[in-house]
C-alpha cells in the first residue's frame, strides 16, 4: 500500500494550519505569510480534499468591501481550478482586542451583538462556498477570576447566541449544521463548555439541539486528562459527531497542535479503529457508515486536521508535515483494518465476553418483576464465581500494540 491520500479519505485543513507563521508568547513568526491561493493549490498537489477557514483568515480583520470580494473571488478561483472543497467554516472570535472578554458571553452588549453579526455574515459566505458544517469555538468565552462571571447569566448568554445563530441559518435557508468546539483552558484561564461532555449537556438546552453538534479535537480534551475516544464514542452514540480536528497531543500541558499521532499514539490508533469500524466495533465489528448512525457505523465527514507546523520548520517542512498527518492516519487505518480482521483478535474478543456487551441485560418484553422473579439473577447467582473469571484484557491490549507497530505475526 502506497499510503497515498485520495478525495474519498476526506482529509481536510485548516488555513490557519499550515499558514501558522509559528508566533508564540515568547517569539516572533519564524515563517513568511502563505497566501490563501498558494495553500489551496499545494494541498490539493498533496492529495487533501478540503480546506476550511476563519473569516479573518481569508479577509484579514477590517477590510472594507473592494478587497473582501477580491479575496473571496481569488479564494473561489483556486477552489474551482483544484477540486478542493470548503466543508467547514468559522469565525475568528478571539484576536482582535475587541473580544478580551469573549464575544457571545461578553459581559459588554454591543460586542455580544458585533460578534453575532460578524459571525453571520461568514455564514453567508460559508454557505456560498458550500460548507456543510459552522464550527463555533469559545476560546474567548471564559473567564480568569470567578468574580467576572455568573455562570448561569454567561450560560444564557452562551445559549441565546447559539439559539440565534441557528434561527439565522435556518431562516436564511442553508444546509449548514453547528458545531461547538469544546477546550478546558488557553487562551483563557478557564473556558466555558470545556469538555465533550459539557457541551453535549449544553446542546440540550438549546432551542434549535437537533442542528447543533459537536467538533471535538484530541488535544482539547486530552489537556484535561480525558479520554479522547471515549469523548468521540459518545458524541457519535448521541449522533452528535458533525465534525473532528485530528492533531497530537503529550498529555495535560499547553495545546501542542502536534502532526496526528505524534503524542498518544495508542489512542490515536483506537480513535482511528473507531472513526473507521464505528461505535460498538469491539463487538460487532460495524461497517463504516453516516456520521451517528445510532450508535452503529463509522464517522463519514471531514478527517480535518487542526495542527501547527513545529516553529523549527521552514516553508517545506510545513508542507512535510501537512503530507504526514495524511500518511499518519492511513498507516493507523490499515492498522486498524488487521486488527478487526486477525481471527486471534476475534477469538480474544470473544473471550473477553465483549460480544456479550451488545446483548441487552432485560430480555426482550422481560419486565422489572420478571428480573425480580428470576432466582438465577441473584438468589441462585455465584457471585464467587463470577468474580474468579478473568476477561483477558492484557492480551486484547497487547494484540492492538503488536498490530499498531505491525509487529512479526508469531507463527
Amino acid at each position: 500500500m502506497a499510503y497515498e491520500p485520495t478525495p474519498e479519505d476526506k482529509f481536510s485543513f485548516g488555513l490557519w494550519t499550515v499558514g501558522w507563521r509559528a508566533v508564540d508568547p515568547f517569539g516572533e513568526a519564524t515563517r513568511p505569510p502563505l497566501d490563501a491561493v498558494e495553500v489551496v493549490r499545494k494541498l490539493a498537489e498533496l492529495g487533501a480534499w478540503g480546506v476550511s477557514f476563519h473569516d479573518d483568515d481569508l479577509i484579514p480583520f477590517g477590510s472594507d468591501d473592494t478587497e473582501r470580494e477580491r479575496r473571496i473571488s481569488r479564494f473561489r478561483a483556486a477552489l474551482d481550478e483544484t477540486g478542493l472543497v470548503v466543508p467547514m467554516a468559522t469565525t475568528n472570535l478571539f484576536t482582535h482586542a475587541v473580544f478580551k472578554d469573549g464575544a457571545l458571553t461578553n459581559n459588554d452588549r454591543d460586542i455580544r451583538r458585533f460578534a453575532l453579526r460578524k459571525v453571520m455574515r461568514n455564514l453567508d459566505l460559508a454557505a456560498e462556498l458550500g460548507a456543510s458544517t459552522y464550527v463555533l469555538w469559545g476560546g474567548r468565552e471564559g473567564a480568569e477570576t470567578d468574580a467576572a462571571k455568573d455562570m448561569g447569566t454567561a450560560l444564557d448568554r452562551y445559549r441565546e447566541g447559539v439559539d440565534t445563530l441557528a434561527q439565522y441559518v435556518r431562516e436564511q435557508g442553508y444546509d449548514i449544521r453547528l458545531a461547538l468546539e469544546p477546550k478546558p483552558n488557553e487562551p483563557r484561564g478557564d473556558i466555558f463548555l470545556p469538555t465533550v461532555g459539557h457541551a453535549l449537556a449544553f446542546i440540550s438546552t438549546l432551542e434549535h439541539a437537533d442542528m447543533v453538534g459537536v467538533n471535538p479535537e484530541v488535544g482539547h480534551e486530552q489537556m484535561a486528562g480525558l479520554n479522547f475516544v471515549h469523548g468521540i464514542g459518545q458524541a457519535m452514540w448521541q449522533g452528535k459527531l458533525f465534525h473532528i480536528d485530528l492533531n497530537g497531543q503529550r498529555g495535560p500541558r499547553y495545546d501542542q497542535d502536534l502532526i496526528f499521532g505524534h503524542g498518544d499514539l495508542l489512542s490515536a490508533f483506537f480513535l482511528v479503529d473507531l472513526l473507521e469500524h464505528g461505535v460498538g466495533a469491539s463487538s460487532a465489528g460495524g461497517l463504516r457508515g453516516a456520521s451517528g448512525a445510532g450508535g452503529r457505523g463509522g464517522y463519514d465527514g471531514p478527517r480535518h486536521f487542526d495542527y501547527k507546523p513545529l516553529r523549527t520548520e521552514d516553508i517545506d517542512g510545513v508542507w512535510a508535515s501537512a503530507a504526514a498527518n495524511m500518511r499518519s492516519y492511513l498507516l493507523l487505518a490499515e492498522r486498524a483494518r488487521n486488527f478487526r480482521s486477525d481471527p486471534e483478535v476475534k477469538e480474544a474478543l470473544a473471550a473477553s465476553r465483549a460480544p456479550e456487551l451488545a446483548t441487552p441485560t432485560l430480555a426482550p418484553g422481560e419486565t422489572v418483576a420478571d428480573l425480580r422473579a428470576d432466582r438465577g439473577a441473584y438468589e441462585d447467582f455465584d457471585p464467587e464465581a463470577a468474580a474468579a473469571r478473568g476477561y483477558g484484557y492484557a492480551r486484547l491490549s497487547q494484540l492492538a500494540l503488536e498490530h499498531l507497530i505491525d509487529a512479526p505475526h508469531p507463527t
